[in-house]
């Protein structure tokens, strides 16, 4: 690995910033993807379902690009399926719950200060290193 192997993930972490920021001085919207899904697939969400399909689709189209051109990720699943499915029912419910996903909170509530995404943020944040303790640690799992 060369010295510059950073330069991938802080590239793609600008980009993400900048993509947000972009979109809400252009369209006055949080660019969190829950809310552009629910938009998208007209399942509750604000906002024009053709802008949050195309941001949604820009999202895709850069993974899918930045495959092609940098490297395709090996992605190997260890989970059964059930546990798979109901990790994703978790997940939307959370977002559902939380009004909104780590990057409407974490990417773009944070860098507006966001009292309520700062709160959620550390949340979401504090929930995860504690499943990981009680999953390696107390459960002797992974």
């Amino acid at each position: 690995m060369s010295d510059l192997h950073f330069l991938w993930p802080l590239t793609g972490g600008l980009l993400v910033g900048a993509s947000a920021g972009l979109f809400l001085l252009m369209h006055g919207r949080v660019a969190g993807i829950s809310g552009l899904m629910a938009s998208g697939l007209r399942l509750g969400g604000s906002g024009p379902r053709g802008l949050s399909l195309g941001f949604l689709g820009g999202l895709l189209g850069g993974a899918l690009l930045a495959g092609l051109v940098i490297r395709t990720p090996e992605v190997i699943v260890t989970s059964s399926l059930p546990l798979l499915i109901v990790g994703g029912l978790l997940v939307g419910f959370g977002t559902r719950w939380g009004s909104g996903c780590t990057s409407g909170h974490g990417v773009c509530g944070i860098a507006r200060l966001s009292p309520r995404s700062l709160l959620a943020t550390g949340l979401f944040m504090a929930t995860a290193a504690l499943t990981v303790f009680v999953i390696r640690h107390l459960m002797g799992m992974i």
